[in-house]
C-alpha cells in the first residue's frame, strides 16, 4: 500500500509540474499571438497606405488612347 501511495504521489508531482510548464508555455504563446496580431495589424495598415499612394499615383498618370499606342 505504501509503495502505491508513493507511486501515486510521484505521478501527481509529475502531473503538477507538467501542468505548471503548460501554463507557462500558454502564457508565452498568448504573448506571441498578441505580438503577431499587432505586427499583422501594423503591416496591413502599411499595405493599405501603400495601396492608397499607388492608386493616387496611377490617377495622376496621363491617359494614353489606343491610337497613340499604335503609332
Amino acid at each position: 500500500m505504501e509503495a502505491e501511495l508513493n507511486s501515486l504521489e510521484d505521478r501527481i508531482k509529475t502531473l503538477a509540474m507538467l501542468c505548471q510548464q503548460l501554463r507557462s508555455e500558454n502564457v508565452e504563446l498568448r504573448k506571441t499571438v498578441l505580438t503577431l496580431k499587432n505586427d499583422n495589424r501594423r503591416l496591413n495598415e502599411k499595405v493599405e497606405g501603400a495601396k492608397t499612394r499607388v492608386e493616387a499615383l496611377l490617377g495622376q498618370l496621363p491617359l494614353v488612347d489606343e491610337q497613340e499606342e499604335a503609332e
